[in-house]
Formats: structure tokens, sequence, C-alpha cells
């Protein structure tokens, strides 16, 4: 938390220099003063940085804290009291869009688990039959070979066997990380194509803190088995 205060609270500063040159209005020698491109590029950088943190300032009290540091002027905080408020605000955000997430992925879940080509297994795994094969099952020692693709429910890839090559990729069950493959995997004749919709609980957990993967994300992964590898 403190080193995400930290970064924003140092750009901020290096921001409020783009304010004032765009004011015609200078704070400090030319040395340190940006050029108009690296101004923008500062501000696109730090806009990319807050949106994928998914935190949106009130922009005229956000430049005002700017303001203020930059002309010596009476804050509103101490840095103390700033630093205190901030990890306040950005806990309260954190746990609102956390349990927003939570109630999504219920609520998806639920309405998936509702489709009559839908299997739910004792873990909560939901899985869906795209081709039934008619080789041996893997278990969860076992090496296999297999193409995949990996997404989100908004549609977003995220890994797919294609970034390898057109081969299939090699994976050893209990070396995999995603509970929910391993689990489902082992559900699979050599031949089949299954979907699996796997909850945040078998799969990356309810906060990885990765842009890429927001709280309590449901994977969704379409696994065609293609062999069992032996030893």
């Amino acid at each position: 938390m403190k080193h995400i205060f930290s970064i924003v609270a140092i750009v901020v500063v290096l921001c409020a220099s783009v304010i004032n040159c765009r004011a015609g209005r200078s704070y400090g020698s030319d040395v340190n003063t940006f050029g108009r491109d690296g101004s923008y590029a500062l501000g696109m950088n730090l806009g990319e940085s807050l949106k994928a943190d998914n935190i949106f300032p009130n922009m005229d009290d956000f430049v005002q804290g700017m303001m203020d540091v930059l002309t010596d002027s009476a804050t509103r905080f101490s840095m103390d009291e700033a630093y205190m408020i901030f990890q306040d605000a950005y806990n309260a955000l954190h746990e609102a869009q956390s349990a927003q997430a939570e109630q999504q992925e219920r609520e998806f879940l639920a309405e998936n688990s509702a489709r009559p080509e839908i299997t739910v297994t004792d873990s909560g795994l939901q899985y869906e039959i795209i081709n039934e094969g008619t080789g041996e099952k893997p278990t969860s020692e076992d090496k296999v070979l297999v193409h995949y693709d990996g997404s989100l429910i908004d549609g977003n890839v995220f890994d797919s066997s294609s970034y390898h090559g057109d081969e299939p990729v090699e994976i050893t069950l209990d070396d995999f990380f995603i509970t929910g493959i391993i689990e489902g995997v082992q559900l699979m004749n050599v031949g089949s194509t299954y979907r699996f919709y796997i909850p945040s609980i078998l799969g990356f957990g309810s906060d990885m803190n990765i842009p890429q993967f927001p709280p309590f994300s449901t994977l969704i992964y379409t696994i065609e088995l293609v062999e069992i590898v032996q030893n």
C-alpha cells in the first residue's frame, strides 16, 4: 500500500508542473521542467496507472492538492495525515470493488449453472462437454498434451496454447497452479474437448492484485486433451 501512495505522490507532484506550464507559470528552475511532449507522456502514464488500479480521483481536489504542494501554500493536511487519508480511501475503494466483483461472480456462476449442458462438481467447478473422446483419463501425476484457451467472462483471452505454436503443450497436472484445471482435466477422456468455468476459489483467488485479473475472476478454459504422455 505505501509504495502505491509514494508512487502516486511523486507523479502527482511532477504532473503539477504540467498544469503550471500550461498556465504559463513555472515553479523551480528550468532544468527541472518537462517539455510539452514529456509532460503529456507523463500525464498519459499517470492516467494509465490510476486507471489500471481503478482510481478515478475528483479532479478539482486532485489538482488543488498538487498546486498547494508546489506553491508551498497551506494544505488541508500534513503529509502524514494525507498518507493515512489516502490509505483509508484506497482500502474503502478496494473493499467496495471486491464486494461488487464477488457479487458479479456469484451471479454469473448461478446463471451459468442453470444451463442444461452444464455440470457442477462438488468443488464448484462447472463444465460443459464440447466433444467426448474415448481414450483413457489422466491422473494428477500424469503429463498430458493439450490445446487450450483461457479467458475471463468478458471474453478477454489471457492465455492460449497457440502462443507456443501449432503443437499441443505438455503439462504435468500436479505442477499446474490452477486447481480447477487439475480437477477438470482428470474428468476428460483422451480426445475430448471440455469448457471449464473455474470459480476464483479454484483459480487465482479472491484478489490477485494484478490489473489483468480483477478480484473474484472466474476463468473460462476450453481444453482439448490430445494425449497422455508416457513417462
